[in-house]
């Protein structure tokens, strides 16, 4: 396949029809193959392998897309989720492109590791909203959890704010990785700094998805981490003032 062939394929995970939590107003949601992160508390630890997956042509996602324009437009739109989907940003480019000129509202869910090269600035503009998911605060802890440094995550939301895209904030509550309350308030000061910020969701951490790492005969390392309850996610949203 020549390469202007595959930035018109992707490798699919999975798709949600009628999606209301990534985004506002109803989604189509697409969870694409591949995710150059490690994550400890990952819950779709079979989304990591790029080429696993069902294989889709960006004509076959619109018009699935369009089939349900009723339904998400004018109030919700589309989802690109992971997996990672910057990983294959010059699809999403082509794919949001269609996108616009049938005036649907796109969202990308990302972690936001990676440098603003040119195409990611083009996706950008193309792209209404993001879920950017800061895995953590603190530069060492988060090499520790997801295996990367957080500073390309951090420059991306400072590249979304300087250039007025939105943004919704998220991260995983973690009891004893993501719960300090000096890191919690570090967090806060830096939402705080940002310009575009629409929403701060904390999600609780949970181990559903640990079945995934068992059935591929890895470990799942926080084995003995349990589930964040609703009173932990209180007492976090107190000290983030959300």
């Amino acid at each position: 396949m020549e390469n202007n062939d595959k930035n018109n394929y992707v490798n699919i995970h999975s798709f949600e029809s009628f999606g209301t939590v990534d985004g506002p107003g109803i989604r189509f949601v697409f969870f694409m193959q591949g995710c150059h992160l490690k994550c400890k508390y990952c819950h779709n630890r079979d989304t990591w392998k790029v080429n696993s997956g069902t294989l889709y042509s960006i004509d076959e996602i619109f018009n699935k897309i369009m089939h349900y324009k009723n339904y998400i437009y004018p109030n919700g739109g589309v989802t690109a989720s992971g997996g990672e989907p910057l990983l294959q940003v010059k699809f999403l480019i082509n794919l949001f492109k269609k996108l616009k000129k049938e005036k649907i509202h796109t969202c990308i869910d990302t972690s936001g590791m990676f440098r603003i090269t040119d195409d990611i600035k083009e996706l950008l503009s193309l792209t209404d909203l993001v879920l950017l998911d800061i895995k953590h605060i603190d530069d060492e802890k988060c090499k520790k959890l997801v295996g990367f440094s957080n500073k390309y995550e951090l420059d991306f939301a400072r590249y979304l704010s300087d250039n007025g895209i939105k943004m919704w904030i998220r991260q995983v509550l973690i009891p004893g990785y993501t719960d300090d309350e000096n890191d919690l308030l570090r967090l806060k000061a830096f939402i705080e700094s940002l310009k575009t910020v629409e929403k701060v969701e904390l999600l609780p951490y949970h181990n559903m998805g640990k079945f995934k790492w068992k059935d591929l005969g890895l470990k799942y390392e926080l084995e003995n981490v349990q589930p964040s309850t609703n009173e932990d996610v209180e007492h976090a949203k107190k000290i983030l003032g959300i």
